[in-house]
C-alpha cells in the first residue's frame, strides 16, 4: 500500500503563490513513488497579486485556496481540515506564496509569523514523528517553527551567481538552526526531526536539475514515512 502524503500549496504562480514547476515535480515524483496524495491550501486572501507578465503588482484580490485549486485540478481541501492521523507525511513546495501567504517571511524575514494552520500542521506531523518535506523557500517554515533543526536552501554564498538568495542561509542560522550547504540536485535529511529539504529554484539551474533535486527530497520523505 502506498504512503499517504499531504501536499500543501500557497496559491498558483511563483511570484505570489506556489511555484508551479516545483508543485508539479513533487506530484510526479510522488506518483512514481506510489504515494496516495491529497492537496490542501489555507482558505485565506493572498498577501498580494502579481502580474506575472509584467512582474508588477495587480490591483485585485485572490484567495489562496481558490488559486491553489488550479494546480490541484480542483481536487483540494481547506488546510484547516487536514488531519495528520490520516497521512504518513506532508510536503510543501516553494514559491513566493510560501513567504507571503503561509508566513510573512517576504516582509519580516526571520521575525516572520507563520499562518496558524500551517503552524499547527507542521507541529502535528513533527509531534507524530512523521516526515516533513520542504523545497525552495519553504524550509524557512521549519526554521521558524523548529529551532535547532537542520535545513538547506542551497548554498550560504552566491557561488558563480547561481544562489542570489544565499543570505537566507544566514537568517536561518540566526533563528538557531543549522544550514547545510547542498547542490541543487541534492537534498538534506535532518534525521532527528524527520525534515527533508532541497533548494529547487533558490538555485539558478536547468529545470531538469531542479526536478531531480525535488525527486531526492520526495524519495527521502517516502523512505522515512
Amino acid at each position: 500500500m502506498g504512503k499517504r502524503v499531504a501536499l500543501v500549496l500557497a496559491g498558483c504562480g511563483v511570484f505570489d503563490g506556489s511555484e508551479i514547476h516545483e508543485a508539479s515535480a513533487a506530484l510526479v515524483h510522488l506518483s512514481r513513488g506510489g504515494a496516495e496524495v491529497k492537496i490542501f491550501a489555507p482558505n485565506i486572501e493572498q498577501r498580494d497579486v502579481i502580474n506575472h507578465l509584467k512582474g508588477s503588482p495587480a490591483e485585485e484580490k485572490r484567495n489562496v485556496l481558490v488559486e491553489s485549486a488550479r494546480l490541484a485540478r480542483g481536487n483540494i481541501q481547506d488546510l484547516a481540515e487536514l488531519k495528520d492521523s490520516e497521512f504518513d507525511a506532508v510536503i510543501f513546495p516553494g514559491g513566493f506564496g510560501v513567504a507571503k501567504n503561509l508566513c510573512s517571511w517576504a516582509v519580516d524575514g526571520k521575525n516572520c509569523t507563520v499562518n496558524e494552520h500551517v503552524n499547527s500542521t507542521l507541529q502535528a506531523f513533527h509531534r507524530a514523528k512523521k516526515p516533513i518535506g520542504l523545497c525552495c523557500i519553504s524550509p524557512v517554515l521549519a526554521a521558524k517553527v523548529f529551532p535547532g533543526c537542520e535545513v538547506t536552501v542551497g548554498q550560504d554564498k552566491n557561488v558563480d551567481g547561481r544562489f542570489p538568495d544565499a543570505e537566507t542561509a544566514s537568517a536561518i542560522a540566526e533563528l538557531g538552526c543549522k544550514h547545510i550547504c547542498k547542490n541543487v540536485n541534492e537534498s538534506h535529511v535532518d534525521k532527528a526531526n524527520k525534515i527533508v529539504t532541497t533548494c529547487a529554484f533558490m538555485c539558478k539551474a536547468p529545470l531538469h536539475e531542479i526536478f531531480d533535486g525535488i525527486g531526492t527530497m520526495v524519495q527521502e520523505v517516502l523512505k522515512l514515512a
